[in-house]
């Protein structure tokens, strides 16, 4: 039975986070005071603090997710008439009045994306943290889901921004945005550093060090 292939950390090299070279690591300098050949970024075998700063990440985007969903996302005013919709409360109207493809597409970015990409930081850190060979591949392909689809939950606050910026009509109607649109903007931008302050690496890890 052939070996396994040596590792980047087992030959001494070092992956730049940034510009993604790959460096040989000198053996007589200190690891916290390499820098990259490169771009000159600092260089480290693995992200420092990854699993704090995620976790940390992770719980501020749990808790602002709950205000984003609870809270007024868009307040309408029509005729003197003033109506309050939060995300779910607009989905839902989309599918009353049949257009169940808009529908569709602000509950998977807005509601369903938001929270997958929280579930699934939450599974990595504990699985790394309790040293788990459960499915590796499997977790490095939903670590770079997160990194993919992060991005399109903020489709919601784009329609917003634009319902906004059109709708402007004095005493017939207008459009403002609510409250929830700034915790779920926020929200969407922590959970993107979230994603990109875990370092994939570590599911490996464990099962280099336990072999």
């Amino acid at each position: 039975m052939s070996s396994p292939p040596a590792t980047a950390r087992q030959l001494g090299l070092l992956s730049c986070h940034d510009c993604h070279l790959l460096a040989t690591a000198p053996t007589s300098a200190a690891h916290d005071h390499l820098v990259c050949p490169r771009c000159g970024a600092p260089l480290h075998e693995r992200k420092p603090n990854s699993l704090a700063r995620t976790w940390a990440l992770v719980v501020a985007a749990t808790i602002l997710y709950i205000p984003a969903n609870v809270l007024p996302m868009t307040i309408t005013s029509t005729l003197g008439t003033v109506q309050v919709d939060t995300i779910m409360s607009g989905v839902i109207y989309f599918i009353h009045s049949g257009s169940w493809a808009i529908a569709s597409v602000i509950f998977i970015a807005s509601i369903f994306v938001p929270l997958a990409k929280l579930l699934i930081l939450v599974t990595l850190l504990l699985t790394v943290q309790f040293r788990s060979h459960w499915h590796p591949k499997d977790r490095t392909a939903l670590y770079r889901l997160t990194e993919v689809v992060g991005r399109w939950s903020m489709l919601d606050v784009y329609v917003v921004t634009i319902l906004v910026a059109l709708v402007k009509l004095g005493a017939v109607a207008t459009i403002e945005a609510g409250p929830a649109a700034v915790y779920f903007a926020t929200v969407v931008v922590i959970t993107m550093i979230a994603a990109e302050s875990f370092d994939p690496r570590l599911i490996w890890d464990a099962l280099e060090e336990d072999a």
